[in-house]
């Protein structure tokens, strides 16, 4: 139970000036201001996702420069490429495109 004195002294220090001011400018950068928390943390969150995003761009990069330098040292490795994405063949041959579901 707080006592007459405690509720005196709990008083006079929420009056004193430096104890206003602290209690303003920690409310005004934690909610009120441009850079505050809330945006802070939503930035922390979206910078993590493009961290991973450009984790994942580099890792298929690398992927893309071996199959292209595959694709331009082996023209066997091309013809395959060709028939299997463009669907391109010999003259002399038919193409079945059979599509499971």
């Amino acid at each position: 139970m707080i006592h007459s004195s405690d509720k005196k002294q709990i008083v006079k220090w929420l009056r004193n000036k430096f104890v206003i001011a602290g209690a303003v400018f920690t409310i005004w950068i934690c909610f009120l201001d441009e850079n505050n928390l809330l945006e802070r943390f939503h930035h922390l969150r979206e910078l993590k996702q493009l961290e991973a995003d450009k984790a994942y761009y580099q890792k298929k990069i690398e992927e893309d420069k071996k199959r292209l330098n595959e694709l331009k040292t082996d023209d066997e490795n091309l013809e395959k490429f060709a028939r299997e994405q463009y669907l391109m063949k010999k003259d002399n041959e038919d193409v079945f495109v059979i599509v499971e579901e």
